[in-house]
């Protein structure tokens, strides 16, 4: 198998779905707006808020009686901030007051990517201290590795396959992938 290089690291990496909120600044009728706003799915019984479903960006908003927005589904920030504007302006035709510059805040990206390389998780395990992973295969066939800088969650499968959670900055999952292989190879845990 070819050796995953630094590089590669970085253009394995895939993003998956990014999350962003924002808020209109003031509470909403749910019900009022459900019934203004076409194509919304509200049931305050199963679920406390309006989901909207953007097609461009392709994206949903939660949208909340408190007045706080949840954009998710994104595949990129673009996108999720895209999805905030798109739920502003539909609000702005239908005389919802909202904020002259709202703000955006990405609360979490998930991307995927990969190590080029079958993994031993059980080593993997012992190399980096029981510690600093949650690694319990009965549960659930991944590895968790935290790390600090950058603050993400990595979850290592068996194939190589690494997903990277937590990250608020597009920059995140590949620093970290980076990071995870660094740390590997050092250990001697990862063929590059």
């Amino acid at each position: 198998m070819p050796r995953a290089t630094p590089t590669s690291l970085r253009e394995s990496v895939s993003v998956e779905n990014v999350v962003a909120s924002t808020s209109v600044g003031q509470e909403l009728d749910l019900d009022s707006v459900a019934f203004d706003l076409e194509g919304v799915d509200y049931d305050p019984e199963a679920f406390p808020g309006i989901v909207y479903r953007t097609d461009e960006p392709d994206a949903v908003a939660l949208i909340f009686r408190s007045g706080k927005i949840v954009c998710t589904g994104a595949s990129s920030v673009d996108a999720a901030r895209g999805c905030a504007e798109t739920v502003f302006t539909r609000f702005e035709s239908l005389d919802i007051r909202t904020p002259a510059a709202p703000g955006v805040t990405i609360q979490n990206i998930v991307s995927s990517g990969d190590l080029g390389t079958t993994l031993n998780l059980n080593a993997i395990a012992i190399g980096l201290g029981l510690q600093a992973v949650e690694y319990e295969p009965e549960q659930f066939p991944g590895l968790v590795y935290r790390l600090d800088d950058p603050d993400v969650a990595l979850l290592l499968f068996g194939s190589g396959k690494v997903v990277v959670t937590g990250g608020t900055d597009p920059a995140d999952a590949p620093t970290a992938l980076e990071t995870v292989g660094s740390d590997l190879e050092s250990l001697g845990l990862l063929d590059r």
